[in-house]
């Protein structure tokens, strides 16, 4: 630990090996961002869950089905989905598909970073102008019961869209200075409950 922070070889003030660092007002920005999202998370979580204890309340025990509820929990797990991945996951906790990357050395797993970034970006990037032209057109539409103007409720995916545009294009960034993606370990990995 103490002597991995100490500079290797001459001139030279920090290891190859080491993993890149964000600034420190950067990280801990994105650290403060990855709370709040959490936070951001975990209520949109009990909203669901509260209007699907109404929901069943108002339907079995009341005998009076309620449409708001449902509309509710769909909105709040949409957010809760777009706004999760967009802040809060880290890198390696996205589902990956590392059945070729994950037996790459670390050269081969910053080619595969560094082109999977790349195509995050560009795509992103050209869906971008049209996304948003779609949601500010949806403006004319709303919910059925809760009359949220489809405009405002789907702005989420936009916010998503730029966040990953964003993240992808750090990892570019990353994989040209050299830094490899963490590789995935197997062994640690948990279901996340």
């Amino acid at each position: 630990p103490a002597a991995a922070l100490r500079p290797t070889g001459s001139g030279s003030s920090r290891s190859r090996a080491q993993p890149e660092r964000l600034p420190m007002n950067i990280a801990a920005l994105v650290d403060w961002m990855r709370r709040r999202a959490e936070n951001v998370v975990a209520a949109l979580l009990a909203i669901m869950f509260v209007a699907f204890i109404v929901q069943i309340v108002f339907r079995y025990f009341l005998n009076f089905p309620i449409g708001w509820s449902s509309e509710l929990s769909v909105i709040a797990w949409l957010y809760m989905t777009l706004l999760g991945s967009a802040f809060w996951l880290k890198e390696s906790e996205e589902v990956r598909f590392d059945l070729i990357s994950g037996r790459l050395g670390p050269v081969g797993r910053r080619v595969v970073g560094f082109a999977v970034a790349l195509c995050a970006v560009v795509l992103f990037g050209m869906a971008l102008p049209a996304t948003v032209k779609y949601v500010t057109f949806m403006k004319v539409e709303s919910t059925s019961y809760l009359k949220i103007r489809l405009d405002l409720l789907y702005s989420v995916y936009v916010v998503f869209a730029v966040a990953i545009i964003v993240r992808y294009a750090w990892a570019l960034v990353a994989a040209l200075r050299g830094r490899a993606p963490e590789q995935a370990d197997i062994t640690q990995s948990t279901s996340g409950l």
